[in-house]
């Protein structure tokens, strides 16, 4: 005779099945049968209790992009599963796999316009590749099944709607998942010709770069050989960040706001661009639209979406890589690749310079510069959105093992504490970041408490600056005066005592120093507060540095602005490059 279960007992033993390992949420009246489960299985998969359905969702996601595996949330009918959007969209926009489980009313109660009832489907339609409501007790295992199969197979959202009776509802014990039959996709190899005619266009070229996007995850060694065989220069968008080590020597950063010097200067110079599995919107803006254009991606939706394309690759791009580096001739040294390695390494002289700075309200300099020293080899790095993800991008060495995600194409303010609680949840025992503006840390400050409550070690670091500063330097950009961008000073470190937390508020380098070196003994979460200069990172995307094609005026002012006496202009470095080269 088959035992019988709850259905929503059932369920979880299909998350528990798939390898999920942490559901994130807050329980409501809609989602008790669900809660119940989670009771009787708690020693199987790992509930999380947040204090805002956001942050659930958004660590979820946050886990989800640091392990590559389906991350999981909750919310319960009305507010609840309003409150999970944000979380969800930033997974949807960063391709990322996330299954969320959402209340609803009981059966008998649906469509009376109950309490708290809401028609749910249509609310998640377009964040979701897969949206259902499960209509009796024996489906819903197989539903959260498909659910999960969809989510991987789309990389994206998949919802669940359960009504509450349902899941109390006693069915036969002897639902069998799918898990142990899913297989990753086969990935397309290139075409032997196809690599033939990449290399036939870049051998050409006289000044190509080699853009990496999330698609070449796990590619690092490829594409390290195949710049050191050819000696292109390497631009990588801001989801890719730590794909090639930052440290690497032609590893120019990456192009756009979000951005770096030479991966800005590389990539409107370009002639010859090799764009491998990435779908960056911003390309228009910053390569020449004559440029020829090589684009590598497994979806082949994705060609000529932001440039003209003159070869199209369905391909992986680890594998294709792989191919057209053994297809490469050795090449030498070029100008241009001299031009780019002597312009990284006069930024990251100008960079460096700053470390030290004992200037108050603090540089970020000297903040980044403690964070290198004290991130072990696998640390993971979650950062917010605004200024904060620029100086992430520029400052933050991603070496070794060292992950870094963000909110890349969402962008939603409040992303890296959620995220930091959804990678220390998954991996207990590596040193975990959350780094964060005083304006998205204030948003979501209250889930401190679940850091708290589960003795995360998590570093929390905010940079306080009074300012949407993002924002303050768009309204500045069109000269418009600044509106709702100011923002009252708090000390995030007394609050985050007040929550359980240990705190510190710092103002000087002394007091940075001895704040993270107490740091480093934490047994719970941290959060360590930093006044910084409201000082507008140096606007890449919009360099004035060189009076032989500038304003001299305007250069003068924008050099003095940013304490950018040693910057070099590129069009010089390129020049010096180009010179014969005498022996002494």
């Amino acid at each position: 005779m088959t035992e019988k279960i709850n259905a929503a007992d059932a369920m979880i033993k299909v998350l528990e099945d798939w390898g999920i390992h942490n559901i994130y949420g807050l329980p409501g009246g809609s989602f008790d049968s669900t809660m119940n489960a989670l009771y009787n299985r708690r020693h199987t998969i790992n509930y999380v209790q947040v204090r805002h359905e956001e942050v659930g969702a958004l660590a979820a996601a946050g886990e989800a992009k640091v392990t590559g595996r389906i991350g999981a949330t909750f919310g319960s009918a009305g507010p609840g599963a309003v409150h999970l959007l944000n979380g969800l969209y930033d997974a949807q926009y960063d391709n990322v796999p996330v299954l969320a489980l959402v209340g609803q009313v009981p059966t008998a109660a649906m469509n009376t316009n109950y309490f708290q009832e809401m028609n749910e489907n249509p609310m998640f339609a377009d964040v979701s590749v897969y949206n259902r409501t499960a209509m009796t007790a024996e489906q819903l295992p197989h539903v959260v099944d498909e659910a999960i199969r969809q989510a991987y197979k789309h990389n994206g959202v998949a919802v669940v709607t359960i009504p509450k009776d349902l899941g109390w509802t006693q069915i036969d014990d002897n639902y069998v998942s799918s898990a142990n039959l899913y297989q990753k996709p086969l990935l397309p190899d290139p075409d032997p010709d196809q690599v033939a005619a990449a290399w036939d266009i870049l051998k050409d070229a006289k000044k190509p770069i080699l853009y990496v996007g999330n698609g070449a995850r796990g590619a690092r060694d490829e594409i390290i050989a195949f710049s050191e065989k050819t000696h292109i220069p390497i631009i990588t968008t801001a989801l890719a960040k730590g794909i090639v080590p930052d440290d690497y020597k032609a590893n120019m950063g990456s192009a756009g706001r979000v951005a770096s010097k030479p991966g800005v200067e590389v990539a409107r110079g370009a002639d010859t661009v090799l764009f491998l599995g990435s779908d960056f919107p911003f390309q228009p803006y910053f390569i020449a639209p004559n440029a020829k254009y090589i684009q590598v991606d497994i979806d082949g939706s994705k060609f000529g979406r932001r440039h003209t394309v003159d070869l199209a690759v369905l391909a992986d791009a680890k594998k294709f890589i792989k191919a057209l580096s053994e297809k490469a001739d050795q090449l030498p040294e070029s100008a241009w690749y001299r031009a780019a390695l002597a312009n990284k390494e006069n930024w990251r002289e100008w960079m460096t310079s700053f470390e030290d700075d004992g200037s108050t309200p603090l540089r970020v300099e000297p903040i980044f510069k403690l964070i290198n020293e004290m991130a072990e080899k696998d640390a993971i790095f979650q950062v917010d959105v605004g200024n904060v993800t620029i100086n992430g991008m520029r400052y933050l060495k991603t070496n070794d093992d060292q992950v870094f995600t963000t909110s890349g194409w969402y962008a939603t303010m409040g992303y890296a504490l959620p995220a930091a609680i959804g990678a220390q949840a998954e991996f207990p025992d590596r040193q975990v970041w959350s780094i964060s503006g005083d304006g998205g840390f204030a948003m979501v400050m209250q889930d401190i408490l679940t850091q708290v409550k589960y003795h995360m070690p998590i570093i929390n670091v905010v940079l306080t600056n009074e300012s949407l500063g993002f924002i303050e330097a768009e309204q500045d950009d069109t000269q418009q005066p600044h509106s709702g961008v100011d923002l009252i000073d708090a000390d995030y470190g007394k609050a985050a005592e007040a929550l359980g937390a240990q705190g510190f508020e710092v103002h000087n380098l002394d007091e940075l120093k001895a704040a993270f070196a107490k740091a480093k003994d934490r047994k719970g979460p941290v959060v360590i507060d930093v006044k910084i200069s409201d000082l507008r990172p140096i606007p890449v995307e919009q360099l004035v540095l060189d009076k032989q094609t500038q304003d001299p005026a305007a250069v003068d002012a924008f050099v003095k602005k940013y304490h950018a006496e040693s910057l070099i202009p590129f069009r010089q470095l390129l020049e010096d490059a180009e010179k014969p080269v005498t022996n002494a």
